[in-house]
């Protein structure tokens, strides 16, 4: 019985230590132990207690009697083990927390770490004790003071490392990148250079550390969609310097609109930007800047088949927004922006071989039929649709990569002029082959572009009437000078010749002409005749030669055959003045 008292003198005063407010840790290390000392002296106590009540038990119990000789059935020590669960509980939290110098307050509140002896502290306890709630709170930014005990704006410095850039995609007027984008800032909560004097090294954690910690929320304005890069975990690199510099990298990889003109496209330049933004705090709380050394870089790997850079730049700048701009959310203000601009030009080699030089090929061999007669309709025919449907599914092929876009392309002027030359063969076709079919010569004035051309297009064109009631003969004199005889108008001449002496070295020369530009004598046309040297006909006088020049009459398969003599050279020569014109306007404007 004085075991049993023993015991519970020390638990009762084991339970008034454990309630006090503030407990000294050697003390509650040489509690744990007379803990463990006193649950010995327990369970030895109840073992000896339960012996003696069972050799008091009195023998008129029939299954005891009966059993004496038998040896009892084991005990089992932990189900007779009641040791003071509050103890236990508390000793065990006691041993969970990290090791720690100075007091440590049990309260309702949470504890707060001291600093002293920093060196010997681990990095994760060193960080834990720096970010503890007690001193460290990671919604609120770092707090600089300036003369006058003014608040200052955080400074963030910003780096970017451009390992991609995806081709333009001209359709959805984007790219994508992926990129390294460092941020770098002051925090003075972070600071352990005095509490650590000897600690040098850098804390350095990636994901987990940055949760734990303040990081400026920058965000990509232009962004369509953008992503932390990483495979088990997300690369993010985080590092507190003793100073309190706080570096936090990020591979990143985002889609990003670019507004392209393509107006000179396949011929255009495009300056596509990345801008980064501050999303939460205007320029009076945080203002973003770009590094002074290397503010973006590219690696040297970097190589892009369509473009070819040209320029690259950064730039500071100042974003207003207000209440009716949601860009910020809702909150008006100045943002601080930083944006670095990159200038590309498409590169050429493309759209020279599968566009210009196919569809010069194609205009070209569409004038192959002016070597054509024009009734082989079949053949010309054939090659005026063939090029002309060649050349639009390879011009609409090309411009199903592009966007519907409100304004005329480049390559549009292109199409509709190659469209043109070829339609214009087609048209040429369609003319000269109208009239070769005629049945009736054409009169023309002069062989020129002008009366070919007059007369073809109006085959019978009105004559002038030289007199009010005077119907014009067709029919000329004969050389016996018989008068001429009125007949009806023909648009045909001939001449009537009679005979002549068989002297053929005596002939003379006859000069016809139209009965329209003849003199006009008492209504008779008059020809002239010119006699040999040596002799005249019939003793006429011979007449001078009309100032006039002599009509000339044409078959339409004549007509044809000029026109398409000229359109040899015509269309030709036209599609290379097109030529000079479009690219001297494509590289020189």
């Amino acid at each position: 019985m004085e075991k049993i008292a023993i015991t519970v003198l020390l638990t009762f005063g084991l339970c008034v230590i454990v309630v006090s407010s503030e407990i000294d840790v050697n003390l509650l290390h040489e509690i744990s132990e007379k803990n463990a000392t006193a649950a010995e002296i327990i369970n030895s106590s109840l073992v000896e207690l339960v012996e003696e009540i069972r050799g008091s038990t009195p023998s008129s119990t029939t299954t005891t009697t009966t059993t004496t000789s038998t040896p009892p059935p084991p005990v089992n020590d932990q189900e007779l083990l009641i040791p003071p669960a509050t103890v236990n509980a508390n000793i065990a939290q006691m041993h969970n927390q990290p090791k720690k110098h100075g007091p440590i307050v049990f309260s309702s509140e949470p504890d707060c770490p001291s600093l002293e002896n920093a060196d010997e502290l681990s990095q994760t306890q060193l960080l834990h004790t720096l970010t503890h709630g007690c001193r460290y709170d990671r919604l609120e930014r770092p707090v600089h003071y300036g003369e006058n005990n003014t608040r200052l704006p955080v400074d963030v410095y910003a780096r970017a490392y451009i390992y991609f850039i995806q081709n333009l995609e001209a359709h959805d007027l984007q790219f994508k990148i992926h990129a390294l984008l460092q941020m770098r800032y002051v925090d003075p909560r972070l600071v352990f250079r005095e509490v650590a004097p000897n600690r040098h090294e850098s804390i350095m954690g990636e994901a987990s550390l940055r949760q734990s910690l303040w990081v400026p929320h920058v965000f990509l304005a232009n962004e369509r969609s953008s992503s932390i890069l990483g495979t088990a975990e997300k690369d993010i690199l985080t590092s507190i310097s003793p100073d309190g510099t706080v570096i936090v990298s990020t591979r990143i990889q985002a889609q990003l609109y670019c507004w392209m003109n393509l107006q000179k496209f396949p011929f255009d330049e495009q300056r596509c930007q990345t801008i980064l933004e501050s999303w939460m705090y205007n320029t009076s709380e945080l203002v973003l800047h770009w590094e002074q050394k290397s503010p973006v870089t590219l690696a040297p790997e970097l190589h892009l088949t369509e473009y070819v850079m040209l320029n690259m730049w950064t730039n500071e700048t100042m974003i207003n927004a207000d209440l009716s701009d949601l860009r910020h959310g809702a909150f008006a203000g100045n943002y601080s922006s930083l944006t670095f601009t990159i200038h590309l030009a498409r590169e050429m080699g493309f759209y020279l071989m599968d566009y210009f030089i196919p569809s010069m090929m194609i205009v070209a061999i569409s004038w192959v039929s002016f070597w054509l007669q024009a009734d082989q309709s079949a053949p010309r025919i054939m090659l005026g649709t063939s090029t002309m449907l060649t050349f639009i599914t390879l011009a609409s092929a090309q411009g199903k990569t592009l966007p519907k876009v409100s304004y005329i392309k480049a390559s549009e002027v292109w199409f509709l002029a190659c469209t043109g030359f070829i339609f214009g063969s087609l048209v040429e076709f369609a003319f000269v082959n109208t009239i070769w079919r005629r049945k009736k010569n054409v009169e023309l004035k002069k062989v020129n572009s002008k009366y070919i051309l007059k007369s073809t297009l109006t085959p019978r064109p009105t004559r002038k009437e030289i007199g009010t009631n005077l119907q014009k003969s067709h029919s000329c004199s004969s050389l016996d000078g018989q008068s001429n005889t009125t007949t009806v108008p023909s648009y045909n001449n001939y001449l009537t010749v009679h005979s002549f002496s068989n002297n053929k070295s005596n002939l003379p020369t006859i000069t016809t002409q139209s009965c329209d530009d003849l003199t006009q004598e008492n209504g008779n046309a008059v020809i002239t005749v010119e006699p040999d040297s040596s002799s005249t006909l019939r003793g006429n006088t011979p007449s001078p030669q009309p100032v006039n020049s002599g009509w000339t009459t044409m078959t339409p398969q004549e007509i044809s055959m000029w026109i398409d003599r000229r359109s040899r050279f015509l269309f030709p020569c036209a599609f290379i003045v097109f030529n000079i014109f479009y690219w001297s306007f494509v590289y020189a404007l």
